[in-house]
């Protein structure tokens, strides 16, 4: 696999992929990359990225936290390659590093690896993702929105016509897909990232609250606690949001009620049954494969339960606490608790 000088219509090298980790980093805070579209439109999953990571991260208060899913995929992000290029007899080809924008300075590109023609010529760029058993659906027929609109990205960044995406699911089935540009979701593209680019990054302004969880875990070690010490707010807000929240409250047990009824509707048409099928197909499962009640476990085979049980090493805690405590305050999680009554 050879490596290929940036051959993008739109697009010029601005970064070597050769330069030092702090350089790389630095350069990506400069401008909006192909992972950043999505968090930005909410497209990240929820659970790992959201926009406000992009925007903590553009000014310098990154998470430094990596989830093995992320670490999995960028190891293996070779493999895809090959397997694609093996699959769709199209050869593959490192990009140099960082590509930037014409135009637009702000709109920077790092491309998995190029897609040559016959002549050797860049035809396009190619996404590389690794992705779960239970996404296998996701994949048949198109690309989920998420990795379709960093390849979109791209496409933007770079001017080409067409891209692919390929996708190793389950650690052994591969599906790759031919994206074509799109000048009308492109355009969108363009302006919504550069007008978020605009207020967040150079004018400084954080972005909403919004509710990903990946913003929860972010906020909850976003800052260092300082012990007892208050804020003041102002009493309209704090009274808007504290009836705002006390109504989705009601709400939400309401629609859980619902949730349960229909969910029992489907436990009583399985039976004894742990699978249900509707033409032919399986339309959900009802199996014991939940948690392991324990508790009821030890309380009605206690013998059993005894043979069974083994010392295992604990952190003690409370000793951590009383010898430590600031040590152990730096590892609690923050709580939110609003009162029933009051404001």
């Amino acid at each position: 696999m050879t490596t290929c000088m940036p051959e993008a219509p739109t697009a010029r090298l601005l970064l070597s992929s050769s330069a030092p980790d702090d350089v790389w980093r630095e350069t990506r805070r400069s401008g909006i990359g192909g992972s950043d579209v999505a968090a930005i439109l909410g497209l990240g999953g929820g659970r790992y990225t959201s926009p406000r990571h992009v925007y903590e991260e553009k000014h310098g208060r990154p998470d430094e936290v990596t989830s093995e899913a992320a670490e999995v995929g960028s190891e293996i992000e070779g493999f895809v390659a090959h397997l694609f290029s093996k699959r769709s007899g199209l050869a593959v080809a490192m990009p140099p590093g960082t590509l930037v924008h014409t135009d637009h300075p702000w709109m920077l590109a790092n491309v998995d690896r190029y897609v040559l023609g016959q002549d050797g010529a860049v035809m396009g760029p190619l996404e590389c993702k690794n992705r779960s058993e239970y996404q296998i659906d996701d994949w048949e027929e198109c690309v989920p929105d998420a990795p379709a609109i960093q390849l979109h990205w791209y496409l933007a960044v770079g001017g080409w016509s067409h891209g692919y995406v390929a996708a190793l699911v389950g650690g052994n089935k591969l599906r790759w897909h031919l994206i074509e540009r799109d000048e009308e979701m492109i355009g969108y593209l363009v302006d919504y990232c550069g007008r978020w680019y605009e207020r967040h990054v150079v004018e400084g302004f954080p972005p909403p609250a919004d509710g990903y969880e990946a913003t929860t875990n972010l906020l909850a070690k976003l800052w260092s606690v300082k012990p007892e010490t208050i804020t003041e707010i102002d009493v309209s807000q704090a009274t808007e949001l504290r009836a705002r929240r006390h109504d989705l409250k009601v709400r939400e047990k309401a629609l859980a009620a619902e949730i349960r009824a229909v969910e029992n509707e489907m436990r009583l048409l399985s039976g004894e049954n742990d699978i249900a099928r509707a033409g032919g197909k399986p339309a959900w499962t009802w199996k014991a494969n939940g948690t392991f009640a324990s508790r009821k476990f030890s309380e009605a085979e206690p013998e059993l339960a005894a043979e069974y049980t083994h010392m295992v090493p604990a952190l003690d805690l409370d000793r951590l606490k009383a010898e430590k405590p600031k040590t152990y305050d730096a590892y609690r999680a923050r709580v939110l608790r609003v009162p029933a009554k009051g404001a």
